[in-house]
């Protein structure tokens, strides 16, 4: 049984919401609480290890699991981004550049080793290792590139989203009227929900006067976690139909 959720338009909602929830969610515990980069990080990656752990030991699809292991994934990748672009100084532009190599080297073993890079075959120890390894680095390289359109290309949080937002729906448009292959496709898209979800968590958090919302970053967390709260349970209810519906072998 594959291990990993129907890719559907409920699949890519609850992406873009869990995503955006990581910004809100690392923002809040290293900026906000003052906890710090470094430390948010290491916290943060100790979280999405034990999470992984729990995900990697089970032998079947289970969401609420499944989208723990993605939210884990989506602070820690917040706060491993900031400490790279601004405690290490390296800059948004070099840590997205260190974070695509990362991200290609693993995509790139990834299909040599298993021919394929669909994540409709979620199935052995091996190959989701590397699924949920492409997505720690994909959403580490999502908030690099969402805080660097925010921050450093003069669109603000508004335009930053709004341009990801843009090529994404050129993605979308290219899944159906395209023959570009839907497996190349569907990791595009992932890596642009995030800097999607970077920048929408900045337009929520940040005050009026610098183009947000000023929700700030508990508000803006505790809305978001609402969100995807109703739509893991429906996604848990979903999943209880589907398998009612699979026959048992005798």
């Amino acid at each position: 049984m594959n291990k990993a959720p129907e890719i559907t338009l409920i699949f890519w909602i609850m992406k873009i919401c869990a995503t955006t929830l990581g910004e809100t969610g690392g923002d809040l515990l290293s900026m906000t609480l003052n906890v710090g980069y470094a430390v948010s990080s290491l916290i943060l990656i100790g979280i999405f290890l034990v999470t992984l752990i729990a995900q990697l030991s089970t032998k079947k699809f289970h969401p609420i699991l499944y989208w723990t292991v993605i939210l884990s994934t989506s602070t820690a990748g917040t706060t491993m981004s900031d400490y790279m672009d601004r405690t290490l100084a390296l800059g948004y532009a070099k840590g997205t550049l260190i974070l695509i190599s990362i991200l290609l080297a693993i995509l790139a073993y990834w299909r040599v080793s298993e021919k394929s890079l669909s994540v409709q075959n979620i199935k052995t120890f091996k190959v989701e290792l590397l699924y949920w390894a492409a997505i720690l680095f994909s959403n580490t390289l999502g908030t690099a590139l969402g805080d660097y359109l925010a921050d450093s290309s003069g669109l603000g949080f508004g335009g930053g989203a709004f341009l990801v937002g843009g090529v994404i729906a050129l993605v979308v448009l290219a899944a159906f009227y395209t023959k570009i292959s839907k497996v190349l496709l569907f990791w595009v898209a992932f890596v642009l929900t995030r800097p999607f979800g970077a920048t929408l968590g900045d337009l929520l958090t940040k005050p009026i006067a610098k183009g947000g919302l000023n929700f700030g970053t508990v508000g803006s967390s505790m809305i978001l976690f609402s969100v995807l709260a109703v739509f893991v349970i429906y996604s848990v209810r979903d999943h209880k139909r589907t398998m009612q519906r699979i026959p048992v072998e005798s």
